[in-house]
């Protein structure tokens, strides 16, 4: 290769990494500027939440991941505590039935039958020994009130209020394995505000698989909570980043409560 060859190569390559660099550089400046000036970290500006075709999507608002008594709460509670998460939902709920935005639970349960898996992830596997979510059968209610898979006590009556729609379980962490999506659709929905637990994991996963499906969606932030591993590390940490490079909006309770009294 001669002299000139050489020079061009080198040319190419520094002009290859100076666009990658640009790029990068760019991308970053417009996640920061969507977060400047007052609006929403990672917020998409243009991004409003009418009632008409925009609801609330809380995940899993049951005992064992929010209540002091809960088999969660002892990885959990730090990060609860910390974005006051358990008061974060209940205002959710309070402003979605004050200015008349429909409400979708999607829910978590076990049944017998999955005790006869035969594989599992490492959460499913704790899931299963501990009982989380536990239920007698799915037309079986005995044994259900108070337990682990019951609702928070404090949100009974905005779930129990005969306007909420509760989906069927999802039986991993998505809503890929239950009927929110068919839900939502046929409600004319299009927008989700989504909340409830665990942030990086069943939230991260409805999230997902929502923007898969062609909703925009809009995650409360501080609405939700998750594990403090000492091996692992902070999962909210981690649900953070993905929510600001995905979701459509990462807002906090404010900015969503806020949202919805602009929205009705």
């Amino acid at each position: 290769m001669g002299i000139n060859d050489m020079q061009n190569a080198s040319r190419r390559r520094f002009l290859s990494v100076a666009s990658a660099s640009a790029a990068a550089t760019l991308f970053t400046s417009n996640l920061a500027a969507q977060g400047a000036e007052g609006a929403p970290d990672g917020a998409d500006r243009a991004l409003t939440l009418p009632r008409s075709d925009t609801a609330l999507v809380i995940i899993d608002p049951q005992n064992d991941v929010l209540s002091e008594k809960g088999r969660g709460w002892p990885l959990l509670h730090e990060s609860i505590k910390e974005n006051n998460t358990v008061e974060n939902i209940e205002r959710l709920f309070k402003a979605s039935k004050m200015h008349g935005y429909e409400v979708f639970i999607s829910p978590h349960y076990f049944f017998p039958e999955d005790q006869g898996w035969k594989f599992n992830g490492p959460l499913e596997r704790a899931e299963a020994t501990e009982g989380f979510f536990a239920r007698k059968g799915r037309l079986d209610i005995n044994g259900l009130k108070g337990s682990g898979a019951d609702w928070l006590e404090r949100y009974k009556p905005y779930i129990e209020d005969g306007k909420t729609i509760v989906a069927s379980p999802h039986r991993v962490w998505g809503p890929e394995t239950n009927d929110l999506v068919l839900l939502l659709r046929k409600r004319r929905i299009s927008k989700v505000i989504l909340g409830g637990m665990l942030a990086n994991i069943c939230v991260e996963s409805h999230l997902r698989e929502l923007l898969e499906q062609g909703f925009e969606v809009a995650v409360v932030k501080d609405a939700t909570a998750a594990p403090k591993h000492p091996q692992l590390g902070y999962g909210y940490t981690a649900a953070l980043i993905n929510y600001g490079f995905l979701a459509h909006a990462v807002l906090t309770t404010d900015d969503a409560v806020k949202a919805m009294e602009r929205g009705a």
